[in-house]
């Protein structure tokens, strides 16, 4: 049991949450499920921008998703304003 790493398990976790929970943002078109998604790749982001090859571009995807969360946002806000 000497082989545990907390840090691993807690960087799969969060690209698991991030995962599902853009899945489950950009089915349902939620920008809370989307902002949620944005704070958690960011682990993920920050690992992956150490890579000396093209795995670096994957550091930019909090960038897109955080485009989506306000493009999102956007809509919502947009159709509450014309309900009224």
């Amino acid at each position: 049991m000497d082989t545990f790493n907390i840090i691993g398990l807690l960087w799969q976790v969060s690209l698991v949450v991030s995962l599902f929970t853009f899945l489950s943002g950009l089915f349902s078109r939620s920008w809370v499920s989307m902002f949620i998604c944005f704070i958690t790749f960011l682990p993920v982001a920050y690992y992956f921008n150490g890579a000396e090859n093209n795995w670096r571009l994957v550091a930019f995807m909090p960038i897109v998703l955080l485009i989506i969360t306000y493009i999102f946002w956007r809509t919502t806000s947009n159709s509450r304003v014309n309900r009224r």
